[in-house]
């Protein structure tokens, strides 16, 4: 059985990011039903985009934001080439701070 793709070089396995894009669309009211521990979902756009993102979702499909660009870049092409990639909240902040850091994920990729 073949594994996933070998990261990009330089490309760390396990990482903290914030999400960006939280407050478009409505989003912002999904954090409400958030908290440090969830697990979240890590989706690419479809190939073919200049610049691919990689939108978080909650587990029951609702996108909160996504991931910051340099990290999509890379993140999205590696996981539509076959790569695993999963997500854990870490902090889950309200409107009192700024809108790119009220959550931050631990994401992990899967290289074995």
């Amino acid at each position: 059985m073949k594994g996933p793709p070998p990261l990009p070089l330089g490309c760390p396995r396990r990482f903290r990011a914030t999400v960006h894009g939280t407050v478009f669309a409505g989003r912002d009211r999904l954090l409400d039903h958030m908290a440090a521990g969830d697990t979240l979902y890590l989706i690419p756009d479809p190939p073919g985009q200049e610049e691919p993102e990689v939108w978080v979702h909650l587990t029951g499909g609702d996108p909160i934001g996504h991931l910051p660009p340099e990290i999509g870049a890379w993140l999205a092409p590696w996981i539509l080439r076959g790569g695993g990639a999963s997500a854990r909240a870490l902090k889950v902040r309200g409107s009192e701070v700024p809108s790119w850091r009220r959550v931050l994920l631990e994401v992990s990729c899967s290289v074995e």
